[in-house]
């Protein structure tokens, strides 16, 4: 069972996209044995006073209820009654979204909602809720096949030995473990400092993680990738057949005061399959 009050809290509008975020963060609650939370949000608004009554109707709750019965249903006749729970607030959905994440095991979020441009790579709400959120974000892009027939691919996890790496490597080897695929752990020396044997500590730093993640996950058959090149390429290149990529939310590379480092930047916006970015805590 889930340690926080909302368990997986997944952000759901009606839209492809978030159906596709629901129909994951399902799956997630199901092998975690979690809470199932769907979270609709919409801009806050005056009520309406109702016909004859002193009490007032605020017909945008109203839509979000009628939105959220239909997934409700689904995913209590999966998960049971008692594990799945709607989430109804008036407000921008990022800002409701992150404002719930710490009370969260993760939050998940199609790539792009009903909102988005056509044409875009990655909504604002993806993009705010990866960059702003507490802990865990899962961004549900790409291909991803529920399908029984599917044979899935591994998952992949970005390591630079950063605080950051470190925690998405322990939300992979997490993934990795419930999916009973094999992790394979990315490390670029490209980015590594410029002062001299840089490269060779993040390569040292980041073996380390590694090897303390197999040691831990022993039913986990986890391989270990370096690469001279960019992070970007090895990452998107590794992550081309997997069912899941892991980043930390900024690196070794990233300026301090940012929230999310550009190569988690690029990952959510091309990588080929759901995107997982962790913040350190």
């Amino acid at each position: 069972m889930t340690s926080t009050a909302h368990g997986i809290l997944v952000g759901y509008d009606g839209s492809p996209g978030s159906e596709r975020a629901l129909s994951w963060a399902l799956r997630e609650a199901r092998w975690r044995g979690a809470v199932l939370t769907v979270c609709h949000a919409w801009p806050p608004g005056d009520a309406l006073a109702a016909a004859g009554q002193g009490e007032a109707v605020d017909p945008a709750r109203c839509s979000g209820e009628q939105c959220l019965a239909r997934p409700l249903r689904f995913a209590r006749d999966i998960l049971g009654p008692g594990q799945v729970r709607p989430l109804l607030a008036a407000g921008p959905a990022a800002q409701v979204l992150c404002g719930n994440s710490a009370r969260a095991d993760m939050i998940v979020v199609g790539c792009r909602g009903c909102g988005g441009l056509a044409g875009s790579l990655l909504g604002s709400v993806g993009q705010q809720v990866a960059a702003h959120a507490h802990g865990r974000v899962v961004v549900v892009r790409g291909h991803w096949h529920p399908a029984a027939e599917y044979a899935p691919g591994r998952v992949v996890v970005g390591a630079d030995g950063s605080p950051a790496s470190r925690a998405a490597i322990v939300f992979a080897v997490e993934e990795a473990a419930l999916r009973a695929v094999p992790l394979l752990a990315v490390t670029a020396l490209a980015d590594a400092p410029g002062s001299l044997g840089g490269a060779g500590r993040l390569e040292e730093a980041a073996g380390q993680d590694v090897a303390r993640c197999e040691k831990e996950h022993p039913e986990v058959t986890v391989a270990w990738q370096v690469t001279p090149g960019q992070p970007r390429t090895a990452l998107l290149e590794a992550a081309a057949e997997a069912q899941l990529l892991v980043v930390g939310g900024r690196g070794r590379g990233g300026i301090t005061g940012m929230t999310l480092g550009s190569v988690s930047q690029a990952m959510l916006h091309h990588a080929a399959c759901p995107v997982g970015v962790v913040h350190s805590p």
